[in-house]
């Protein structure tokens, strides 16, 4: 399969752009957003307090306009891109907004219209401090677009939905082995590395010489992420000092990058011989994710999708234990829209992608939450991923 998108389809999402701009009355594009730079192009840099830019003009070079560091990268990564602009480092003697400002001089765009994504014309990682792209350029008019590549991205293309589901194989690999190692006296910490290394080696191997990280450093992240014992009643938890015990409550999580996208599955565990309690909450969590999943279908709107998983814990007298929403959407990142939220009315379609994970927490007890990638279709919806599910399987003996 391809590993990665195609330069024809970047080819169309460049042309699909510039015919908003053309219907807009706009002269240019001015990216700040690392996401929608890779989205349009396919390339991927290392954000930090460097600005850094992507110009598309309605007639003229694609330019991406950063720090030096980033010139030689550009070409080795992608054709889409026609011309880089450098300046030394930030904040030089000359601040890099100042350069910007010069090279939309000499694109022919100080007195044009441009859409913007930023108008501060940088993002402000790491401490950044710095004019308005909007005050050194006071003849231009600048046009809020930042909305233009994300609801582009909202619909994934069969390229991208290939990729998810290849993401989802090796999902499924990497939690299989996060249980299969996941034994009494183990820290979830090395055991998570050591389900990593060794899914991300036979992924290697088996996809080929041509597969390369895109976005991530290292491709497959998988683990618990402190989400032991009494911790994982902590959706959001980090780590923990306490190793892996008879009785513990753990979630798994993977996620693996091919070309830039990622699919999610997370997967409750219960290490011996489950409680009474721990039966009960596991099973209400599965039934809240499938009336969730069961809900999902083009046309209905995202809150209708919450409900339907927060009637599940309401009937059962549960709601008290609930701390997010039922998902969200998925692609180039982990988190992006649409929200499957209460408070949500946009209405999904087919070619969304969106996590599917309802979860319940009692704190000084523990969390479960099961999370899978789904696709929305016109008549329903397809499970992306599909690591099993029930209480029997999920069992650690």
């Amino acid at each position: 399969m391809e590993l990665s998108i195609s330069e024809s389809e970047y080819k169309k999402r460049i042309e699909k752009v510039r015919k908003v701009l053309k219907r807009r009355g706009l002269d240019a594009l001015y990216l700040t957003n690392p996401t929608s730079i890779f989205y349009l192009t396919g390339y991927s840099f290392i954000p930090t307090e460097r600005p850094a830019a992507l110009v598309i003009p309605l007639d003229g070079r694609i330019t991406f306009m950063g720090p030096l560091l980033e010139k030689d990268h550009v070409p080795l990564k992608t054709r889409i891109i026609e011309k880089v602009e450098t300046y030394l480092d930030y904040p030089g003697e000359k601040h890099p907004i100042e350069h910007f400002a010069e090279f939309l001089k000499e694109m022919g765009l100080a007195k044009k219209r441009i859409g913007i994504d930023n108008k501060a014309g940088a993002t402000g990682m790491w401490g950044y401090k710095g004019p308005p792209i909007t005050q050194k350029l006071p003849e231009a008019k600048f046009v809020d677009m930042a909305d233009l590549v994300p609801k582009m991205r909202l619909i994934k293309s069969p390229a991208e939905i290939a990729l998810i589901k290849e993401s989802a194989k090796w999902a499924n690999l990497a939690v299989s082995l996060l249980q299969e190692y996941a034994t009494e006296g183990s820290w979830d910490v090395e055991v998570a590395l050591a389900a990593s290394l060794e899914t991300t080696s036979i992924m290697k191997k088996t996809l080929g010489v041509d597969f390369e990280p895109l976005k991530n450093i290292f491709p497959v992240s998988a683990g618990f992420r402190g989400q032991i014992g009494e911790m994982s009643a902590i959706p959001h938890a980090i780590g923990t000092r306490h190793r892996i015990k008879s009785g513990d409550v753990l979630i798994a999580e993977a996620a693996v990058e091919i070309g830039g996208y990622s699919c999610e599955l997370e997967r409750t565990m219960i290490v011996g011989m489950p409680s009474a309690k721990q039966k009960r909450y596991f099973q209400f969590m599965v039934e809240a994710q499938e009336a969730a999943i069961q809900a999902m279908r083009e046309g209905v709107e995202c809150s209708e999708v919450d409900k339907a998983s927060m009637d599940v814990f309401k009937k059962a007298g549960l709601t008290h234990m609930v701390r997010h929403h039922t998902g969200h959407g998925l692609g180039l990142e982990g988190h992006e829209p649409p929200w499957l939220d209460i408070g949500n009315r946009e209405k999904l379609m087919a070619g969304m992608v969106v996590s599917c994970e309802p979860g319940i927490y009692e704190v000084g007890f523990a969390g479960f939450r099961h999370s899978d990638t789904v696709l929305i279709t016109k008549d329903g919806c397809e499970l992306i991923t599909y690591y099993p599910k029930n209480l029997e399987q999920l069992t650690i003996t």
